[in-house]
């Protein structure tokens, strides 16, 4: 008899544990439970053809760093090269590479999640006098710009003729010296521990 009476109160003890999970509305389903909205998915990607080139002049393909997913990324524009061959020197072409840093994403670029930081107006100069060669001047101090801009603007810039010896000479508007800035993996990775580089030597010092 005890022996049938343990047997007995197994299943009786599954359907009493079954009663309490269905008290508690813990029902044996396949749905989720609404939890809220699942972790957006970026894809950090933009198809070659919704790069749209610029109308008029001759578009020459570039690439630009913006911000997806608290990351650099690289993404290919068009700018158009200026009709007077003469403009086409190297702070002509690091100008328009600033430029395309700070229009706003076009919507394919949006929808994968990229965003820029660099704000405007922002406008390059040459060097002066006293500068090391390759500086270039910027209408606002490097150090002043958030971490994540002065990052796009450094990294852009290192792939063009921008770069000299393996760095970006940049100065401000004001008699500071420039400083020598990279774009190591570290900062494509992230972007806010981009710092302030030490200022050079005047040449003349």
């Amino acid at each position: 008899m005890t022996r049938r009476s343990n047997r007995g109160a197994v299943p009786a003890a599954l359907v009493l544990a079954g009663l309490a999970l269905a008290g508690c509305g813990i029902r044996p389903t396949q749905i989720p439970v609404d939890a809220g909205p699942a972790p957006s998915r970026v894809p950090c990607e933009v198809s070659s053809a919704d790069v749209v080139p610029q109308a008029g002049r001759t578009a020459v393909p570039v690439q630009v760093y913006l911000v997806c997913a608290s990351q650099l990324v690289a993404v290919d524009r068009t700018v158009a090269t200026p009709e007077d061959k003469a403009a086409s020197s190297r702070v002509g072409e690091a100008q328009a590479l600033v430029d395309q840093l700070q229009q706003q994403p076009p919507p394919a670029e949006h929808e994968a999640g990229f965003v820029t930081w660099v704000r405007g107006p922002l406008v390059l100069g040459d060097a002066r006098d006293d500068d090391p060669a390759g500086t270039l001047r910027l209408n606002r101090q490097p150090e002043d710009l958030p971490a994540e801009a002065l990052a796009q603007l450094v990294c852009t810039l290192m792939e063009s003729r921008a770069a000299t010896d393996g760095a970006v000479l940049l100065g401000g508007p004001g008699d500071g010296a420039p400083r020598a800035y990279t774009c190591p993996a570290s900062v494509k990775d992230r972007p806010e521990s981009m710092q302030p580089a030490p200022a050079l030597p005047s040449p003349t010092s």
